[in-house]
């Protein structure tokens, strides 16, 4: 099989085991072992937790001791048993630490993926920028196959979501060991100290006004990605007994599956928004973006006004792309090359990490805070509170940045 071709089918399967139950599992934790808002906000906010230092961690194995494609396959090795687990217990403590165990290996399996495909593309002295990118694009496939899969099959609110995640990481672990090696550079990674191969060093970053300003506004942005991951599938799922022929009701994942099919097209228009209109309008556009994903979910059905719940999936590839995208290319610019690497980790700690445990467990407070003593769900408070925070962020990040364009002056990093 041709390198190209063996790496698309690990970034396929890399992202169908999450694919598999990352949007559905918010409706088998409500539905069917009746977790309450903060307890389905806590297991999302799991994934937080692993990528404030578990990338880290499991990339200094890589970088100093162990081929990176093994220490990959171990992680869904472990991962895919914690699955396994996870679909065999009802209670609330035992299922959150076995999928916080899950995604303290699952999580930095994604940096790990990267990490392999550039180096076996490196060393068959292939273009990296070039041949990556149609590479990575197949991981968004296998995420969205896998979403519409568990739906098909009507497993959205079923253990088996958690099987096919655990099957496909299996399938994965031992694939992984045919790859080609990608042993470590002794060299080059044993002079760095601890706190670069943390990504630590990245912090002198915050000593700019605008440059700590964006790293915040990453955070409180990253409390508002996992929000419709977690609470997707329930909000549909809640429409069962008046709209129970809904195409909303009947495939959940389909219909928010548009939300992945609409980033592969804004991803393409990226550079033509930042060409005309620059970083900084570009990274506001996404916030307002999320205003109207949030809003748009509390004026929507999934029957009469199911029309309002597909404009909320398009305008959710604005609302994630042009703020991730558009935010690492910002710290590129930001950060001189001895440090981008470790600026890039310290961007996806205050996303992935703070920001998306703020956003586990905030947003599970604001569900059960708009939920009555029988179960019932406010819906539309709940998600017009959440268009509420990203507007407060929209006229914040107005202020802070009036009349001035966010400095892009690389800042010297200690020697």
């Amino acid at each position: 099989m041709a390198i190209k071709t063996r790496l698309i089918v690990m970034n396929f399967l890399q992202f169908f085991v999450w694919g598999s139950w990352l949007i559905s599992l918010g409706s088998y934790m409500g539905g069917q072992l009746g977790f309450s808002g903060l307890q389905i906000g806590s297991v999302y906010s799991t994934m937080g937790i692993a990528s404030v230092f578990m990338p880290g961690l499991l990339g200094i194995v890589a970088d100093r001791w162990v081929n990176a494609e093994r220490v990959y396959a171990a992680a869904h090795l472990i991962g895919a048993c914690a699955l396994i687990a996870a679909a065999n217990v009802t209670d609330f403590s035992t299922f959150y630490s076995l999928m916080l165990l899950n995604s303290l290996f699952y999580m930095p399996s994604l940096g790990l993926s990267n990490s392999v495909c550039y180096n076996v593309l490196s060393r068959r002295q292939l273009d990296v920028v070039k041949n990556f990118p149609p590479i990575r694009v197949w991981g968004t496939v296998g995420f969205i196959v896998a979403m519409w899969a568990v739906d098909l099959l009507g497993w959205t609110q079923s253990t088996n979501q958690l099987y096919v995640s655990a099957g496909a990481g299996l399938f994965l672990a031992g694939y992984a060991l045919t790859v080609p090696p990608s042993p470590p550079f002794l060299d080059e990674t044993r002079r760095k100290t601890l706190m670069s191969s943390l990504g630590l060093d990245a912090f002198v970053l915050l000593k700019k006004r605008n440059t700590a300003l964006f790293f915040v506004f990453s955070l409180l942005l990253g409390a508002a990605l996992q929000i419709t991951n977690a609470f997707g599938g329930p909000f549909l799922n809640d429409f069962k007994t008046i709209y129970p022929d809904s195409f909303g009701v009947q495939h959940p994942n389909l219909l928010l599956s548009i939300s992945q099919l609409s980033e592969t097209f804004f991803i393409l228009l990226i550079p033509f928004f930042l060409t005309r209109f620059g970083i900084r309008k570009v990274i506001l556009f996404s916030i307002v973006a999320w205003v109207f994903r949030f809003g748009l979910f509390g004026l929507g059905n999934p029957a009469d006004k199911l029309y309002l719940l597909v404009l909320s999936m398009v305008i959710y590839g604005m609302a994630f792309d042009f703020f991730n995208i558009s935010g690492s290319l910002y710290v590129e610019k930001v950060a001189e090359p001895k440090i981008r690497s470790s600026a890039q980790g310290l961007f996806i700690i205050m996303t992935n990490g703070f920001g998306a445990i703020i956003g586990g467990y905030g947003s599970g407070w604001v569900v059960d805070h708009f939920t009555s003593a029988d179960g019932i769900r406010d819906w539309p408070s709940i998600w017009f509170t959440f268009a509420g925070y990203a507007l407060a962020l929209a006229i914040l990040f107005l202020l802070v940045f009036r009349g001035r364009q966010i400095d892009t002056k690389p800042v010297t990093s200690p020697s």
